[in-house]
């Protein structure tokens, strides 16, 4: 019967242990995580069994002359392992270690979770690889991730996992929208989206028009530098110039454009700006 033991056991274990010399159990240098196996033993009568592993310990009473089991269950983690055999002749005890599995879970991270269109290595996926006991896998793995939005060409590229862990950048497409993000190692497949936004506004163009003491100023659709419409609500600037100073009007894009009144003062040079990007001028004569 397995049960757990204090840490005052474990000490008394581990003292006897460096202490002993006589010839160390047989047990193998790794094991499979989930692996079990058996470790033999001599002599005869009882013995008291302690198995210390990364976050557990156990104790049991054994027979020497049979062959000590240890199940499945107990080599589920990761980590260095102490198997120590105890009788009234002194202890014996060796250490091995547990290694993860093959892959079975992807933890997936990709950030942000909204990209601007046309940026260089705006897009950062990372992939931890674990085994089916949730062990990091440190053995080299490959991981395949995929970038993949409607009406645009994939992207894929695939990276080798170093100590469990495999990374990469890439660009965001020229195309706003939902891009698809998954990473996959043979049959595991994680899947996150990201949501790629018009950049900043390219190409901006204005029209004015005299209308009785006003001039109404509009722009062309407004995009960005691939073409994608700039959301409704950005900012755009319209300044207007006379000799008799200067005019600023703040208006939000709506429908795609943005519009703005200004005073009549005669002639007047009308610029248009947003963000960093600065449009074209118009010149408006004075009133006749």
């Amino acid at each position: 019967m397995t049960r757990t033991f204090g840490f005052l056991g474990f000490m008394i274990a581990a003292v006897l242990l460096r202490g002993a010399q006589a010839a160390d159990l047989q047990v193998p240098k790794q094991v499979v995580a989930g692996n079990a196996f058996s470790i033999p033993t001599s002599g005869s009568g009882e013995a008291s069994f302690y198995l210390q592993g990364p976050g557990s310990a156990s104790k049991r009473k054994v027979q020497l002359g049979n062959a000590i089991e240890v199940a499945e269950e107990e080599t589920r983690d990761a980590g260095r392992y102490i198997a120590t055999v105890c009788s009234s002749d002194g202890c014996n005890g060796a250490d091995f270690f547990v290694t993860a599995s093959g892959p079975a879970h992807l933890s997936f991270l990709v950030h942000p979770s909204r990209v601007p269109v046309a940026t260089n290595d705006a897009i950062t996926a990372t992939a931890f690889v674990f085994d089916k006991f949730h062990n990091l896998v440190l053995q080299p793995v490959k991981v395949e991730f995929r970038v993949s939005l409607k009406d645009a060409p994939e992207v894929a590229r695939a990276e080798t996992t170093s100590n469990g862990v495999a990374w990469m950048s890439m660009n965001s497409s020229h195309k706003g929208g939902l891009a698809q993000v998954t990473a996959s190692s043979g049959d595991i497949l994680e899947k996150r989206v990201v949501q790629q936004v018009p950049s900043d506004a390219c190409n901006l163009r204005i029209r004015a028009v005299r209308t009785g003491k006003f001039i109404n100023v509009e722009t062309d659709p407004v995009r960005d530098c691939s073409g994608n419409p700039v959301p409704d609500g950005t900012i755009v600037s319209i300044t207007q110039v006379t000799d008799k100073g200067k005019t600023t009007v703040d208006t939000p894009i709506k429908r795609g454009v943005a519009k703005a009144q200004l005073p009549e003062a005669g002639n007047a040079t009308i610029s248009v700006a947003s963000g960093v990007a600065i449009g074209n001028e118009v010149r408006v004569g004075g009133a006749q």
